[in-house]
């Protein structure tokens, strides 16, 4: 039975979100936590975007060092065999990439405005591939954007150049979250069947439908012996209304009738970390978690009517599918509201030096303790926010690293 693997697209599809963005070392801290969730593979970014050069740099050097394992980190580029040169120019040992190019054609006439065939969309996305793999890529995927409307019958057609050429997947892109759970499954099942390869669900909530419809396109590429990636990210953030939640997935896919039963993971999300993790991306985002947010909203395991609070002191099952602690809920909270100490842009230190303390943190020497307190001001500079916990001891453990996710080189 062909499996479900989930990969994460916060770090590119997320962070295009409109009037929002993280930090390099936010998006570093965000690989951190999807690996400890095992999720399969992160989208971390655009390798042909030279201010993100150094941070995808930092994060494969952290994946050689064994910190970023098992999870694999991938890039987004144009189907441009010219942006497949500029990509491995500026990030020479990336080995993972998706390759996008428009296949509907409202996108071929509305953005070429004409001057691109149906075939010479697949000669590029070819191009393109054959450049990923002269350069050494060990895993290339390709996306058809604004394949719901897109005619099967072409996508199949795409599908097969993709996979004669060398592609392991193909993403069945939702751009417009114009699929409904009926439409995208049959499409789904159809690419599976047909072109032969594994299928990525890559879903968006503007009809507030992505959850169900990468849980739905997930059962059609298995339905038709493919594998299936489900596209996700962190508390549903995206472009526009957003993409498929990470959790909110997870859950469906592991905790809805049946569905486990037959469409199991490739492995296990850890969603203990659940929490942590879409508490921190609300931080970085500066986006509140939504109160009914399955799983991690403030009101996910909240009673109040009557007949619900008594139901549930009795037995928690009757008014809950999951417990909080499978989530990773339950720790009390900490709150300072007397004296605090925050890290920022201007600390000193001696307030530093508490800081760290306070999280067990010791310094050889002055020397060492002004080092890492100049790398967390610059991270404050960037962020523009006090940094959490975890982000600090990021920097005190790996400090080599987060100089370079703190370097920004603009062109002469």
């Amino acid at each position: 039975m062909a499996k479900i693997y989930f990969l994460d697209v916060t770090n590119r599809d997320g962070v295009q979100t409109a009037n929002l963005g993280l930090s390099k070392l936010e998006k570093t801290m965000i690989n951190m936590y999807l690996n400890e969730m095992g999720v399969f593979q992160s989208e971390f970014g655009f390798p042909t975007t030279r201010h993100e050069s150094l941070y995808l740099q930092a994060n494969l050097e952290l994946a050689d060092m064994g910190v970023l394992q098992p999870i694999r980190l991938e890039g987004w580029i144009r189907a441009v065999a010219a942006d497949v040169e500029k990509a491995f120019k500026l990030v020479p040992n990336i080995k993972h990439l998706n390759v996008s190019i428009s296949t509907s054609h409202q996108m071929i006439q509305g953005k070429f405005k004409g001057t691109k065939s149906r075939e010479d969309i697949v000669s590029m996305m070819v191009d393109a591939l054959e450049a990923a793999h002269a350069h050494g890529a060990a895993s290339v995927g390709v996306n058809a954007e604004d394949a719901s409307r897109t005619k099967i019958d072409f996508l199949v057609k795409f599908g097969l150049a993709a996979k004669e050429h060398g592609a392991q997947r193909l993403r069945y892109c939702d751009t417009l979250g114009y699929d409904n759970p009926f439409t995208i499954y049959e499409s789904a099942k159809t690419l599976a069947e047909n072109v032969g390869m594994p299928i990525e669900l890559h879903c968006h909530g503007d009809l507030g439908m992505a959850v169900a419809n990468s849980v739905a396109g997930a059962k059609g590429a298995i339905d038709g012996g493919q594998d299936a990636y489900i596209n996700t990210t962190v508390n549903g953030i995206g472009e526009r209304a957003g993409n498929a939640d990470l959790v909110a997935t997870a859950l469906a896919v592991t905790k809805s009738k049946g569905f486990a039963e037959k469409y199991q993971l490739e492995k296990p999300i850890d969603l203990t970390k659940a929490w942590k993790l879409s508490r921190f991306a609300s931080y970085a985002f500066r986006v509140p978690i939504p109160v009914n947010q399955p799983g991690v909203g403030a009101n996910a395991f909240a009673h109040s009517s009557g007949i619900h609070a008594d139901g549930v002191l009795k037995d928690p099952e009757n008014y809950e599918l999951y417990s909080f602690d499978e989530v990773g809920r339950g720790e009390p909270e900490l709150v300072e509201t007397g004296r605090e100490i925050c890290s920022g842009e201007y600390s000193g230190i001696s307030g530093f030096s508490h800081i760290m303390g306070q999280m067990a943190v010791k310094f050889k020497d002055a020397g060492q303790a002004k080092k890492i307190l100049e790398l967390a001001r610059y991270a404050n500079v960037e962020a523009q926010k006090p940094l959490v916990e975890d982000e600090l001891l990021f920097i005190a453990k790996y400090p080599k690293i987060a100089k370079k996710l703190l370097t920004l080189t603009p062109p002469e």
